[in-house]
């Protein structure tokens, strides 16, 4: 909310939560069964409002994905600064525009005559709309917007909406409820007289309504497209349409480019920023940015396809669950993840920056359970290579495997791209000495004893040999999970490891995903596992505590980070991500992959240095 909230700046709806489109629902059902049972009385207007409100819905989605994938890259950025949770959770709300705008709609419907008549198409309505949005619409909105910057009102409600220095397609719509009143008796003025004069109709619109969310999404995506040479073409242009930067310098000088989406205004009264075309120009020239780190995953079940950033990004700000009205828009679940899968080649979704470094995030279009099939172990070392192949094109320093790389039998840990190109200038790592370090560290200081489960891997064996070597008792409950540990120690350290079938009395057990529900029936209560696995077990027991999967806090300086990292909570970043981070932060020139693991202690100590910090919050 605004610094100071003055009245109406709450949404009345707002205690509905996501119950709020029930305010809409029986207008929606009332204009589909008109529709279906009842032919006399059939009316296209009704029927399009809950059309509109879709397609109103779809065009933000396609803008937030839009801008979100573009600042990811990097290129042709005007504000170059980080979103954090806090603007995704303020913005969140984008949606209650447009809610507003169909229970006026579905008003107007009832209350007035001309609207239940209103035909398809008719030009000169259209004409009249643009007309009265070019005069009086643009005139009206220029002095609202420099009255809400007064500071009696800028306090009061526009503040909220300039708390986001760096723009989004959303930041358009947010803004307190009084504010939006203002707003539609302004913006609707061309269709109110439209109506009244008898020229309405349904396509005018759906033309206008678009035209506003197209240019209100525009002038806040933070990125510029608008080529130049349109405006060298038609030099009164500049006039008639705003550019995304121009509209940014006023989120980031606030006293100037007051104007709606036509700048005419500014130049009549001297408000145009003396910077604007400086801004624009550097902007259309700036390129993507070249990183540092590249830190390589892939999508994990199917929902997991709304971590993309793209399009949900509010589901993104928050921990991967499976939640009730998920399951709601299964269809559209499916859709996305054809689409991820089809694309066929690793793709961008986020870029971060921490210090001096500039990072990356890439994902690889395929989902866990493929990993697990043979038949697609070379298609996906295929998208992996070339990914690495990429990385060293652009001259990233480190790569940093997020992968399912801890298979042997896919790809020996990374080990199979250093060997096809032993030239390879980008360093490969898979993060497991930082994963080592951070369960190590997770499992609570005077514990005598610990329960291994889980695959082994080289991580695994690293693990319970520094533990063994600590004189640390490991207790393993498969015979052959023991024998092959047994072999791994030496003499000394192999006395701490022991075969057991009952007695299971350790409060701290070291867990791979595939521990089992009977597996887990056995720990004892107030039990804490601890995961070691990139993926966590699946929880059954109420009464014991599961830690995240092995992770680190990031530092508040790391920028541009507004999105969860799969299951872990906000802020909190995957041990073996953050091992790329320090390996190119400290110049470490080495791979880690194959059966190889870094120092466990040297990793683990640069971390705590750059200021990340252990996460030991329960899943």
């Amino acid at each position: 909310m605004a610094s100071t909230p003055g009245i109406f700046s709450h949404w009345p709806w707002e205690p509905l939560g996501n119950f709020k489109y029930v305010l809409v629902a029986p207008g929606i059902i009332h204009s589909i069964y008109l529709y279906l049972a009842r032919s006399d009385e059939r009316n296209p207007f009704y029927l399009f409002v809950f059309f509109c409100m879709l397609w109103r819905m779809l065009h933000q989605k396609l803008w937030i994905s839009l801008s979100r994938y573009r600042t990811a890259k990097g290129n042709n950025l005007i504000v170059d600064r980080s979103i954090d949770f806090e603007q995704v959770d303020r913005e969140s709300k984008w949606d209650d525009q447009i809610l507003f705008n169909g229970i006026l709609f579905y008003i107007s419907y009832w209350v007035l005559e001309d609207a239940k008549n209103m035909p398809l198409w008719r030009m000169d309505g259209l004409l009249l709309v643009f007309i009265i949005h070019i005069g009086p619409v643009e005139f009206l909105y220029y002095w609202l917007h420099r009255a809400l910057h007064h500071h009696f009102l800028y306090s009061r409600y526009h503040s909220h909406h300039h708390s986001s220095i760096v723009s989004q397609p959303h930041t358009a719509v947010i803004h307190p409820f009084a504010e939006h009143i203002a707003y539609y008796f302004i913006l609707g003025l061309p269709l109110m007289v439209t109506t009244f004069m008898g020229t309405i109709s349904i396509a005018t619109v759906a033309l206008y309504l678009t035209y506003i969310d197209f240019m209100n999404s525009m002038g806040h995506c933070n990125f510029e497209f608008t080529p130049k040479w349109v405006f060298d073409m038609i030099p009164p242009l500049k006039y008639l349409m705003y550019t995304p930067s121009y509209h940014s310098m006023h989120h980031t000088r606030f006293r100037t480019n007051y104007s709606l989406f036509m700048p005419f205004y500014d130049y009549i009264y001297g408000t145009m920023d003396e910077s604007t075309d400086i801004v624009y120009e550097s902007s259309l020239k700036k390129p993507e940015d070249v990183p540092d780190v590249v830190h390589l995953t892939h999508l994990t079940t199917l929902q997991s396809v709304y971590h993309l950033r793209l399009g949900f990004a509010s589901l993104a700000s928050n921990p991967l669950n499976s939640k009730w009205y998920m399951w709601l828009i299964w269809p559209l679940t499916c859709w996305y993840a054809l689409i991820a899968w089809a694309y066929g080649r690793t793709f961008i979704i986020e870029r971060n920056t921490f210090k001096k470094l500039k990072a990356k995030l890439w994902i690889v279009p395929c989902f866990k359970k493929e990993y697990l099939l043979q038949t697609k172990g070379d298609a996906i070392n295929k998208l992996i290579e070339e990914a690495i192949l990429e990385a060293e094109e652009k001259g990233v320093k480190v790569v940093s495997l997020g992968l399912l790389n801890q298979e042997e039998e896919f790809n020996r840990n990374g080990k199979i791209y250093l060997e096809k190109h032993p030239k390879l200038k980008v360093k490969v790592v898979d993060g497991s000495s930082l994963v080592v370090a951070v369960v190590l560290n997770s499992i609570p200081v005077g514990t005598s004893q610990v329960m291994f489960r889980g695959r082994l891997s080289k991580v695994a064996c690293s693990i319970v040999s520094a533990l063994c070597h600590k004189g640390i008792q490991v207790s393993t409950i498969r015979n052959i999970e023991y024998e092959k540990l047994k072999k791994s120690l030496t003499t000394e350290d192999g006395s701490n490891l022991a075969l057991i079938t009952n007695g299971f009395n350790q409060k701290v057990w070291l867990v791979g995903e595939d521990l089992t529900k009977d597996e887990q029936s056995m720990a004892s209560k107030g039990t804490i596992f601890v995961p070691f696995s990139q993926f966590p077990p699946k929880k059954i027991r109420n009464d014991c505590f599961y830690l995240n999967t092995p992770s680190l806090v990031a530092p508040k300086s790391f920028g541009n980070l507004h999105s969860c990292e799969n299951w872990l909570p906000r802020s909190v970043i995957s041990a073996r991500r953050v091992a790329g981070i320090v390996h190119a932060l400290e110049g470490w020139n080495v791979n880690e992959c194959g059966d190889e693991i870094f120092d466990v202690e040297k990793i683990w100590e640069a971390s705590l240095q750059h200021g990340f910090l252990p996460s030991k919050t329960f899943a």
